[in-house]
């Protein structure tokens, strides 16, 4: 079965027989599957009404567990953006009605972000709609190719994931 970065790679070593693009074969199918990964991402959640920034911080705080809630200082660790958007993304959802500010009990200056009921029935529905997208995805692949595929990824962003700063 042929892909269409078969015929690029195809297409560099006949236009550029002295580099070795095999880096290509690998990398231009992860970049191709990660843009039809975010299609199905931004399907899976606008059928639930909510931006992939906002699935980002709402399930961060779903996967807290009870009482699901989490320092805005937590949520910007998990979510890897600026305190400034952090807290317009905050804002954002309050006036939604997805998640509420409440006093940190062990901080008198500080506030905890916690998921209302609303923001936590989305999230699992949204969660839910994601796996069926993902699922799909994956159908080609037999359990042990996930498994196989899954190992072979988790080497190649470990050192990313495992950065300091």
């Amino acid at each position: 079965m042929e892909d269409e970065v078969d015929r690029l790679v195809a297409a560099w070593r006949r236009e550029r027989p002295d580099l070795d693009v095999e880096p290509l074969e690998v990398l231009s199918r992860v970049s191709r599957l990660a843009r039809h990964l975010d299609r199905a991402r931004r399907l899976a959640f606008a059928e639930h009404q909510l931006e992939p920034w906002e699935f980002d911080v709402l399930t961060a705080l779903r996967r807290a567990g009870d009482p699901y809630q989490l320092s805005p200082g937590q949520l910007l660790t998990q979510t890897l953006v600026t305190s400034g958007t952090m807290t317009n993304r905050i804002d954002r959802l309050t006036k939604k009605g997805l998640v509420e500010r409440l006093p940190d009990p062990s901080d008198r200056r500080g506030v905890l972000v916690r998921l209302t009921d609303e923001g936590r029935d989305r999230a699992d529905q949204a969660l839910a709609g994601l796996l069926t997208q993902e699922r799909a995805i994956l159908a080609e692949l037999s359990r042990a190719q996930r498994g196989e595929l899954a190992g072979l990824l988790r080497q190649l962003t470990a050192p990313f994931d495992n950065i300091p700063g």
